[in-house]
Order: structure tokens, then sequence, then C-alpha cells
């Protein structure tokens, strides 16, 4: 297959790309640094690359600056949204111009999508209204269209994903690694989590399922509070758990963005148990020890 990625040069676009590699797919990497196995775009038109889609298979959006980057000042949200949208629109575009489509549009978007109440979501739970929720919101509908075109569309509303070298993974072991691991705030927030298998996983069975289509939560099965999977942490590094920080802090330090870490709904991927899929790593402890180990083979 011939593979267009938007978004591929980061760390779940790498984890794509080796996987397709290594079964002989050919992967094009839209990028605005260009460079080795990259198509240069500006990330708002299809100019210079558009005629390329007449060649694609599937085309997976992962475009998105990363809402970990601090602090949400006003005109960084709106890089948030511009950074997922417009990229989104252009591959609309592109398709829709295209004299011969894709079958199979992979929207990549976020968990956080169902907002912050306290029930547990699955697929069919409505949006929620606070800005991570309506962030996601419009990432989904810049590309919606493509499905008007009669192409399959997998929407995958994505959790922090666990990976060696994954950010969120870093900020979370540090002060375990440093003796410090504890609590953060009441510690009973929900934290969504996948590992990096599972996602590259889950995404090649749905591809490969052509009855799949629509919403798809990419998260584990385990319902894992933030308290829960630093404890799980702290063991499998070998280090107390014991140090608490209080949620005012973090407010004063992070502003709005403390909600990444403080704030979360308990969610589940009802859908993908119910196409088959099995998870690989089900729970933190299974996930928290393969890459730890990882990290230790090196």
């Amino acid at each position: 297959m011939n593979i267009m990625i938007s978004g591929g040069s980061g760390l779940l676009g790498s984890a794509l790309t080796q996987s397709f590699l290594a079964d002989g797919h050919k992967v094009f990497i839209l990028s605005r640094a260009g460079g080795t196995n990259t198509v240069k775009w500006d990330g708002r038109t299809t100019n210079g690359w558009g005629h390329l889609i007449n060649e694609m298979d599937v085309v997976i959006h992962l475009a998105g600056r990363s809402t970990s980057d601090w602090p949400w000042t006003s005109a960084r949200k709106k890089s948030f949204e511009d950074s997922r949208i417009l990229p989104g629109l252009a591959l609309a575009q592109a398709i829709r111009e295209a004299t011969r489509r894709p079958s199979l549009f992979v929207q990549v978007s976020g968990i956080n999508h169902y907002g912050l109440r306290g029930d547990l979501a699955d697929e069919s739970t409505p949006p929620g209204d606070d800005f991570l929720a309506q962030l996601t919101v419009k990432w989904e509908d810049a590309t919606k269209p493509v499905e008007e075109l009669g192409v399959r569309r997998l929407v995958l509303r994505t959790p922090p994903v666990l990976a060696k070298n994954s950010i969120i993974l870093k900020l979370i072991a540090l002060p375990v690694q440093l003796f410090f691991g504890g609590p953060i705030g009441s510690g009973k927030q929900a934290f969504p989590w996948i590992h990096i298998s599972d996602w590259v996983g889950a995404i090649r069975y749905l591809m490969a399922n052509e009855s799949a289509h629509g919403v798809y939560n990419m998260i584990a099965p385990t319902q894992t509070s933030l308290a829960d999977f630093t404890k799980v942490l702290a063991n499998v590094l070998h280090r107390p758990y014991w140090f608490p920080v209080p949620a005012f802090l973090m407010r004063n330090v992070l502003g709005e963005m403390s909600v990444l870490i403080l704030e979360g709904r308990f969610s589940q991927p009802k859908r993908l148990l119910e196409s088959g899929y099995k998870f690989q790593f089900p729970g933190p402890r299974e996930a928290l020890t393969d890459l730890f180990d990882q990290a230790k083979g090196e």
C-alpha cells in the first residue's frame, strides 16, 4: 500500500512508519521541514503535494501541536487549533479534488473529547464543553467531509501513549525515580493511557478490517486513576510512593494546562473490544514492566 501520514515525524508517526515499512508498504510523510522520505508542505494548503493523493491507498492525519506545550496563552491555544484544523481541511480538499481517492482515511483525535464529567464514557458519549473537548470536535470535523466522498473513515480518540521516549511517561517517572513519587492532587482523577504497541497494533487491526469505521477509543481497558498508575510505576521502579503534590501547587505552576494532570474522565474502549481486538498490555503493570525492561536492555 501507499500510505500518507501528516505529522508523521513524531513519536507516534515514527512508530507507525516503522510498522508499515517492515511489512513492505510505502510511506509518504507530510512535513514542514522536508527531508528524507518526506514531502514538504505548509500545513495549510495542497500546494506542491495534492496530486500525490491520487497514488495513496490510505491517508492518516496525525498533525497537531502538542497540548503539553506550556504555558497555555491565547496565542498558543489558537496554534493548537490551527495545527490540527488547517492540515485536516487541506487533506480533505486534496481528496475532494483527486481523480483517484484513497480507500481509507484515519483521523487521530484525543480522548479528552468527553470532557470532565464523572460518568464512564464510551464512543457514544457526547463531547464536553471545555477547551480540550471542543478542540477534538473541531479536529474531527475538519476531515468529516471525506465520508461524503465515499472514503471509509476511522476516528481514533487517543490518550497519552506510553513509550520509552514519550514525554508524559518521563514527566511522571522523574519524581518517582528521584524518590518523590506520590499522589498528585487527589490522585483519584482518571489517567487514560495505551501502550504504543497496542496503539499501533489496534490501528493496523482496524485498517485491515474493512467493516470497521467511525469512532474508536484507543485506550487500555483497565480503568486507571493517576494514583493507581503512579503506585504501579513506583513498584516497577522499586521506589517509594509517599510524597503528595497539592492540586493548588500544580494550578499555580501550570495554570489552565493543569487540567491535563488534575482532571480526567474514565473512558472505555467499548467498540475496540467489541471488534475483537486483543490487547497486548491491558493493565499498567504489564505495560510499565515492558517499557522499563526495554530501557534496561539498551
